[in-house]
């Protein structure tokens, strides 16, 4: 939970998230990936998602369901940023 005093974080995306990944998301998983976002995300960040390695360093993501959400946090402006929405046999091919 966030601190008294804290605002939530700010949630944004690039901009292949919205032309390509959530388009592409069963319907039944695009509430539930939303929620995540909101409730969790939006929230607590850091505490909630695994941090990644590799090429992926400096990343963390979150699962739900089968599909991984794999984000950025920038504590200074208090940002979300959702860097790619994809299922977990494909997330790490990027």
């Amino acid at each position: 939970m966030p601190k008294p005093g804290n605002s939530p974080y700010i949630i944004e995306y690039l901009d292949n998230v919205v032309t390509e990944d959530i388009p592409a998301l069963p319907k039944t998983m695009r509430a539930l990936i939303k929620k995540a976002i909101e409730t969790r995300l939006a929230v607590e960040p850091i505490g909630l998602g695994k941090p990644l390695r590799y090429s992926f360093i400096g990343h963390r993501r979150i699962r739900v369901g089968d599909y991984r959400i794999v984000y950025r946090v920038d504590i200074k402006t208090n940002t979300v940023t959702i860097v790619f929405i994809k299922h977990r046999k494909n997330v790490y091919e990027e």
